[in-house]
């Protein structure tokens, strides 16, 4: 792995710098509040409308409006006050609250109705089916207090508990076993394409790309989300001159691939994104897909894809195929990228640099503003206990001693593992079905009955992608003081931004209706999938274990181990041995065109024509088509939120 060509390039975009500032200033307090009551609204309601945030172009709009007004005050923004811009806004664009617009969808929808458990819903998740809240779509009721008071309880547990076990590791792999972080570099470089000075502007390359990306963005977000919102506040529905969220193929191609959803998702961000992936990456997943298509009709022919039938669309055909079949051969599928990044991870012991002193992590490095190690391992300890005390207050029939294996044994072994694959080849490792398997032990051999242990926040975590956010952090010379008092400004802004704005939307209109069309799309299927799991710790003949089938489970298993070891053994890179064998999973397919034109693009002519610089060109190039994108959509989300307030104040 250590000789992969793709993954040294990676790794050798960007050097560790010497010299490190906090960036924390009255312009890091300004930002917070600009991002939780400017940026944050707008990106929960694209989401709901597009099923994309304004998450990426939240963050360079931040930084362009701030590097504008400090170069109008005739001064240049550093490179840490950039990325700390950056940081805060990745936090806010979250929306902690975002979660109770799904949970009031979840205790009224037609899948929780259907599958019998509306009444298993917690209260502490939602308020129950008669609630006055429901009906006066509000947040601000006294049967929202509980599960209001208990996301803000779990936010400052999570928010503490970033730089515990997951500091630690970062500490290890990188301080100590000085893993390369291959990806790491990739999203460092666009917050320095914005730290340039004036001078440097007129010289350098990455401002002038940003620009480029910004100028595409705003024509193809006029086109794919402004006119569609513009259309629709004019006249009675909107028009959409390209479909949202894709084109639905599939009822037109099942004589020809029956049991297969085909569509075509036009969103341009897609070809950007493809030009940013690994290349190996995104053919393997192209390959991955390719056989699924073969082999789904394969499947409906010898009757193992049974539900599927004719009329059907892309949603309901995902969904017939997930419970026939891809639910048990994806589960298998998971456990061989997890059995397959352990192996790695041993065989990276043995091969690995020789001569490493783990001692060195209690090292400081003076100006990194690192947190003691042991402080470090405190804070996972005691975040960890709170999550077990409060998984035991909530779900008291539930076996205690699974919370503690969740966050003192799984938890570090997995987030270790992860840690050094992020490190090793910038891949994350995950173990599917630990989390299912203990519910339904629990409920199996210790008698619990119930749907409640599926919301409580257990101690589950994978801490190893969160070093690879600390090396960022490192390679933009940003002293970790300042990232926790960022964190300090940010969170009480971003907590109450969120209620609010949930709030203010959630009062437009109904969610999901025809004015959120994404969430009306697709949150059906997403409740269907999240419930019929959810049935396997009841009583009685679990439709989850209906859909559960130990054979296909170990064929999934099987193939992608067998398709490891062949593509390994073919010496082929080791980015398209995971796409393979992430893409055989069903999964709804409509962007991957997109993104293989992207990859061709970045590949063979871009790469060609601008050597290896493209490399550094591509990232920034998505952060300003991302920053286009993120203006329009800031400017519908403004024009749509302020006409119908208008219009709601009317009456």
């Amino acid at each position: 792995m250590y000789d992969d060509k793709e993954l040294k390039e990676y790794r050798d975009l960007l050097e560790t710098p010497e010299h490190f500032e906090e960036g924390f200033d009255w312009k890091t307090v300004a930002g917070a509040i600009f991002i939780g009551f400017l940026m944050m609204p707008g990106s929960m309601y694209l989401n709901l409308v597009i099923g994309a945030g304004i998450g990426p172009a939240a963050r360079w709009v931040t930084i362009i409006l701030f590097a504008e007004v400090a170069k109008r005050a005739f001064t240049d923004m550093k490179q840490q006050e950039v990325f700390l811009l950056y940081y805060m806004a990745g936090a806010a664009m979250h929306s902690p609250f975002s979660g109770l617009l799904w949970n009031q969808y979840l205790v009224q929808s037609d899948a929780a109705k259907m599958l019998g458990l509306t009444e298993y819903i917690p209260s502490w998740v939602a308020p129950g089916i008669g609630s006055e809240s429901l009906t006066a779509r509000s947040f601000l009721h006294r049967d929202w207090l509980v599960p209001i008071l208990l996301l803000i309880g779990s936010q400052i547990v999570q928010r503490v508990d970033h730089f515990g076990l997951g500091y630690a590791l970062y500490r290890i792999t990188s301080d100590v076993e000085k893993l390369p972080f291959p990806m790491a570099p990739v999203g460092a470089l666009g917050t320095m394409a914005l730290a340039e000075t004036s001078e440097e502007r007129k010289t350098g390359w990455k401002w002038r790309v940003f620009s480029i990306g910004g100028v595409i963005g705003i024509l193809f977000g006029c086109i794919y989300v402004l006119f569609p919102v513009l259309s629709g506040l004019i006249f009675t529905e909107s028009v959409r001159l390209i479909p949202i969220p894709w084109i639905d193929l599939t009822r037109h191609t099942e004589d020809v691939m029956p049991a297969v959803a085909t569509g075509l998702q036009l969103d341009l961000g897609l070809v950007f994104t493809g030009m940013v992936l690994p290349f190996w990456a995104v053919i393997g997943g192209l390959i991955g897909q390719l056989i699924t298509f073969i082999a789904n009709p394969i499947l409906f022919e010898h009757g193992i894809l049974h539900r599927w039938h004719k009329g059907m669309g892309t949603v309901d055909t995902v969904f017939a195929n997930n419970f026939d079949f891809y639910l048990s051969f994806g589960l298998g599928l998971g456990l061989a990228i997890g059995v397959i990044g352990i192996w790695h991870v041993v065989r990276s012991f043995r091969k690995g640099p020789g001569g490493v002193n783990y001692r060195d992590v209690f090292k400081s490095h003076p100006g990194r503003g690192d947190i003691n190690f042991w402080v470090s391992i405190a804070i996972y300890l005691v975040s960890t206990l709170a999550y077990v005390l409060l998984c035991r207050w909530l779900v008291p029939d539930f076996p205690w001693i699974f919370f503690v294996l969740y966050g003192f044994i799984y938890t570090p072994v997995i987030s270790y593992i992860t840690a050094r694959m992020e490190g090793i080849a910038g891949q994350f490792v995950s173990l599917p079905l630990v989390r299912e398997a203990s519910f339904i032990a629990g409920a199996k051999f210790f008698g619990y009955h119930g749907i409640e242990i599926w919301y409580a926040p257990i101690p589950i975590h994978n801490y190893g992608k969160a070093t690879v956010d600390f090396r960022e952090i490192e390679l933009t010379g940003t002293s970790l003081r300042g990232i926790i008092k960022a964190e300090i400004v940010v969170f009480p802004v971003v907590m109450i931004a969120s209620l609010l704005f949930s709030q203010f939307i959630w009062q437009l209109a109904p969610i999901p209706s025809a004015a959120y069309p994404y969430a009306q799309e697709l949150w059906h299927l997403q409740a269907l999938n999240n419930l019929l799991m959810q049935t396997s710790t009841l009583e009685g003949n679990s439709l989850f274990f209906q859909a559960l089938n130990g054979s296909y489970m170990g064929a999934g298993l099987g193939l992608g181990l067998v398709t490891y070891a062949g593509l390994n053994a073919l010496g082929l890179p080791v980015l398209l041995v995971y796409g393979v064998v992430r893409g055989l999973g069903q999964h709804i397919p409509h962007g991957l065109i997109l993104e293989v034109i992207g990859a061709l693009l970045g590949r063979y002519y871009f790469h060609k024509k601008y050597g290896a610089m493209w490399r550094q060109y591509a990232p920034v190039l998505l952060a300003g088509f991302s920053c286009g994108m993120g203006l329009t959509g800031m400017f519908a989300m403004g024009c749509t939120l302020i006409l119908k307030s208008l219009g709601k104040l009317a009456y």
